[in-house]
């Protein structure tokens, strides 16, 4: 069990655009069961639970999924479940949650996790989350790098020194951090097998990431100092009036990119997948290379590697292969499996056309 100044921070603020038409506003990826019944954050806090129980647990979410947020984790108390008022990247989310924290808990160590990912190994997953705690305890800021299974284009990625031991569990230090790479430099990356994915993980002192915040955004660290206790009944509305004027950063480039004794630890094999769009979902429920995945009634006739997802009919596929097919009351996406990161632009396609009830 964790120690009692641990906390676990979870974002929860995306839209998940990627998993249009089943993933909207109010009902976005992370709300959403993929792979059993669970939705991803209900996965999330349950994957945490014997490092975090849920009364230690705090989820930055926004104003229009905060209830849905508290249905859907009935055991993280209200109180803990904290509203954005706008979107302003993560570096101003983790800093509320921060600010919050320390001011709760002057000693609170703080790990971070998105709401939206999947890991299939959680046990090995849970002995990193403890030795990334221990090494936030002894005040250095902390990452997480997952070891690359391919030459990823769609992920930051992070250096490591050479013969960093993946599922080590004593902290490295970081050499740099990579933005999103072309093909030919992922396969160099990958290739040079010192580099991790960026998966958004991070644990630290929240006095310690305050530190940095004042140094690198003083702006923000000053609007967050500002705030009046949780607890306080202005607090609510000093939160609207002052989160809008923080600036719209993300934590790596706000303050990993720039602070020092920046660590981390090299994952082994946890079985981590960001979900990033319907292929993976196909790619994770495949049986082998080519299957068909069916998750309602279909008959398919001469056609591979199709992905079928439509409740309440029947869905014949004749002579196709690698489609993605998913069906909602009101909307319908059919798509090569290979152009499935980009149903992104769908929604913003249906935006500018100002199709608010499909959003």
């Amino acid at each position: 069990m964790a120690k009692r100044n641990h906390y676990g921070v979870i974002l929860a603020g995306g839209s998940g655009t990627r998993f249009w038409p089943r993933s909207r506003r109010r009902t976005p990826k992370q709300l959403l069961p993929f792979l059993n019944e669970a939705s991803l954050i209900q996965e999330t806090a349950e994957r945490l639970r014997p490092v975090i129980p849920p009364e230690r647990l705090w989820v930055l979410t926004n104003e229009a999924l905060r209830r849905r947020v508290i249905r859907q984790l009935p055991e993280v108390p209200a109180r803990q479940i904290l509203a954005e008022p706008v979107a302003r990247n993560t570096a101003p989310a983790i800093g509320l949650a921060a600010q919050v924290l320390g001011s709760i808990d002057k000693d609170a160590v703080l790990g971070v996790f998105p709401s939206d990912h999947l890991v299939a190994r959680p046990a090995r997953f849970r002995r990193l989350v403890k030795a990334a705690y221990r090494g936030a305890e002894a005040g250095r800021l902390m990452v997480l790098g997952i070891e690359p299974r391919w030459p990823e284009t769609g992920y930051g990625y992070i250096e490591f020194p050479a013969g960093t031991e993946p599922g080590a569990l004593t902290p490295a230090p970081v050499i740099r951090f990579l933005e999103k790479p072309d093909l030919k430099t992922a396969k160099r990356l990958v290739r040079a097998k010192r580099f991790g994915w960026n998966a958004g993980m991070f644990f630290w002192r929240a006095s310690r990431f305050l530190e940095e915040l004042r140094q690198h955004c003083p702006k923000t660290a000053s609007l967050l100092a500002s705030l009046p206790a949780l607890g306080n009944r202005s607090f609510q509305s000093a939160l609207r009036t002052s989160f809008p004027r923080m600036e719209s950063i993300s934590v790596d480039y706000a303050v990993l990119e720039k602070a020092e004794r920046v660590h981390g630890l090299a994952a082994d094999d946890i079985g981590w997948n960001d979900l990033g769009s319907w292929n993976a979902v196909y790619e994770l429920l495949a049986r082998s290379r080519g299957a068909n995945v069916e998750r309602s009634e279909s008959v398919v006739l001469d056609g591979n590697g199709n992905y079928v997802d439509a409740p309440g009919k029947m869905v014949a596929l004749l002579g196709v292969d690698d489609l993605i097919v998913v069906d909602t009351p009101d909307a319908l996406l059919v798509t090569k499996r290979e152009r499935a990161q980009d149903v992104r632009d769908v929604v913003a396609r249906l935006r500018d056309l100002k199709r608010e009830d499909l959003l």
